[in-house]
């Protein structure tokens, strides 16, 4: 079935039926739709949840536009509702991306954001929906390639069977070259393991979990992961940006059709949190501490206030009031956007 009559079939026959249906129809503002055929190569952030919980997520919308800024097409999908979830198999339809009603599976590269453990029996299901085969083994040299990010790539081996590879540490470097090496090695005479292994053996920030085997203790918890392999990285670094303030935010965000549980323009004005409370893992994964301007980011609350017309803001980060211009900050942010409502 061509990406045309998917379409087709699913507004005509399956939307009228289904709760909230804006959710599945995509062309929101600010969305990009790119033809396939003229770009580098494809990619789909997916999201193990409803597209309202997704669609507050600003790492979605960063890495969005970072690589559609690239030469590469970057689409979403959602985990649907349970009656849209059913009636896509019932009417044996696959799992499509919201900007060109393109299978999951005819994407080379899809991405999972694994924000909480209660979802990856999600990331289960849209594999199967998206026409992907569930265990990584059982997929060939250059079917989809799997990835994953997010907290839970802290945690991996949970859904270590399903996942290609898992990158660690910030996205906006990463997902780029990822993508770029897969890419390289598509049409390639080589198996899939030869090609994931090119790519864990280039940067030290990729697990390939195939590559690596643990071992317990009596208890069930993990004594040691052994690799199976010498090209790959003995022990797996997280990928870190030294320059926020440089790294380009979303400005352009997309407007959801259907009210998100975070319905407002975010600015994410650090990373890290100086307070480094050993019970809490966002501070761990989330060092060093960085920051970034307050022009940088009143400018782009601005730039994102015009392309949006939101009437709220979040200043993003783990601890905001712990911000070192944060009284200056505020200030400029009232100068500017109170006269606006």
């Amino acid at each position: 079935m061509l990406n045309a009559e998917l379409k087709n079939h699913v507004v005509s026959r399956i939307l009228p039926n289904v709760r909230t249906p804006a959710q599945y129809v995509g062309g929101e503002l600010n969305t990009i739709r790119k033809d396939h055929r003229t770009v580098e190569g494809t990619v789909c952030l997916a999201f193990p949840d409803t597209y309202g919980l997704g669609m507050s997520h600003h790492g979605l919308q960063v890495l969005y536009s970072l690589m559609n800024g690239l030469n590469w097409a970057c689409e979403r999908a959602f985990m649907p509702l349970p009656d849209f979830d059913a009636a896509l198999r019932e009417r044996g339809l696959p799992l499509y991306s919201l900007e060109t009603f393109t299978p999951l599976r005819e994407f080379d590269v899809l991405g999972f954001s694994l924000q909480y453990e209660i979802c990856y029996t999600n990331v289960l299901s849209m594999l199967d929906l998206g026409g992907i085969p569930l265990r990584a083994t059982d997929r060939g040299p250059d079917d989809t390639l799997v990835i994953a990010g997010g907290p839970g790539a802290q945690n991996p081996e949970l859904i270590a069977p399903y996942i290609d590879l898992f990158v660690l540490g910030d996205g906006e470097p990463s997902l780029p070259v990822v993508c770029d090496l897969w890419k390289s090695l598509q049409g390639e005479p080589l198996s899939r393991d030869e090609k994931l292994a090119r790519i864990a053996g280039s940067v030290p920030w990729a697990y390939v979990p195939r590559f690596y085997e643990p071992r317990y203790n009596p208890d069930g918890t993990i004594a040691a992961i052994e690799r199976l392999r010498g090209d790959v990285p003995a022990a797996i670094k997280p990928c870190v940006i030294d320059d926020l303030d440089g790294t380009p935010l979303p400005t352009r965000p997309i407007l959801p059709f259907v009210e998100t549980a975070h319905d407002r323009i975010a600015i994410e004005i650090m990373r890290g949190c100086p307070w480094q409370c050993r019970f809490c893992q966002s501070t761990v994964i989330k060092r060093p501490l960085r920051y970034r301007t307050v022009e940088t980011i009143v400018n782009a609350a601005m730039e994102s206030y015009l392309n949006t017309g939101y009437d709220e803001i979040s200043l993003l980060s783990l601890s905001t009031s712990d911000y070192p211009d944060f009284e200056a900050l505020v200030t400029r942010m009232s100068e500017v956007f109170t006269p606006l409502g």
